[in-house]
This record gives structure tokens, sequence and C-alpha cells, in this order.
């Protein structure tokens, strides 16, 4: 049960959006931006990936497998592969560009001053444009606050990583940014 009455049994930041539509349209619209819009060179899984990464590092359960079953979705990938990543990328099955992405977003998770000029030199040597990297440090920064925003009010999640995997094509369907779509 959640820290405040939700008047809604929905989990996760579901159930925060269906409470304060007023705060969830403008959330959604970030997220469809960050994560879904077409004016990126990063791909959705890419950026899914960076989502969950830094989610899983917030240790938010809801957040890191929603966002983990839809990278697994678009990456053509099982949870275990995103277990993998989530756990340590170092060894994992991405590029090279993407572990130094991965890399400087868990300095923004950290603190935004634990990004430093090599932490940029590395991912640009690894191929990673400006935008990307911009994105990756904007992603980061939001997911921090969407696991913030889930966490601190003591939302619930499903325990069964299925309900996330089943929900995934769905969500990747129909993006975040129709409110109605929560229900």
């Amino acid at each position: 049960m959640a820290h405040i009455d939700l008047q809604n049994d929905l989990p996760g930041i579901r159930g925060l959006m269906q409470y304060s539509p007023g705060t969830a349209k403008p959330l959604n619209a970030l997220a469809e931006i960050l994560l879904r819009s077409d004016d990126n060179t990063l791909s959705r899984g890419e950026r899914e990936l960076i989502g969950t990464y830094v989610s899983a590092l917030n240790d938010c359960f809801f957040c890191q497998h929603v966002h983990g079953a839809l990278a697994g979705h678009y990456l053509h990938c099982d949870m275990e592969t995103i277990d993998q990543i989530k756990t340590d990328y170092n060894h994992a099955a991405v590029t090279d560009k993407m572990k130094s992405l991965l890399a400087i977003a868990a300095k923004v998770q950290q603190s935004g001053k634990a990004v430093n000029a090599s932490d940029i030199a590395s991912a640009k040597a690894q191929g990673a444009t400006e935008k990307e990297i911009h994105d990756t440090v904007l992603i980061a920064a939001a997911f921090c606050m969407f696991n913030r925003y889930v966490d601190g009010l003591g939302t619930t999640a499903p325990a069964d990583r299925q309900f996330y995997t089943d929900r995934a094509p769905r969500r990747a369907a129909e993006g975040y940014i129709d409110f109605n779509i929560l229900n």
C-alpha cells in the first residue's frame, strides 16, 4: 500500500499518474520525447536500457522491470540478458559505445557533478555523438526523478516479472503520451 491514499490499485507510476493527472501529462510527455522520439540516433531499446540501468542503480523495482521489459522487447532479448546488463554491463553483449553511455548514466545517478571530461571523451572515442551524450544525461536525470517519485510515495509493484514482460508489447505500441492508456 502506498504512503498516501491514491484512490486506485494501479502499480508504480501508473497509480501516481491516475491520482494526479495534472502532473501525469507533462511527465508522460517527457518520457515520450526521451524514450520514443524518432529524432534520436540511439534506438528506443538503448534509451529504455539507460532508464532501466539507472532504475536498477536506484533500486526502483517497478521502473527497472517496466523499462527492462521494454528494452528487452525493442532489443529482442530476454530479461536474463537485461539482468546481466544491469549487473555487469562491461561483460554483457552491448556495444562499447553503449558501455560508455551507461558509465555516464551511472555517474549522473550518483551526482551530475560526477560526470567529467574523461567520461565524455571516452564516449566520443566509442562513437557517441554529443546529442547521444546529452540524451543519456537527461534520461539518467529524469529516471532519478521518476524513481524517487515512485519509491518516495511507496507505490506497489507486482513481484512477478512476467507482468512487465507481458505488458511491454502494448506499451511499445501505445507509447507514454496518452494518459488514458493507464487504465
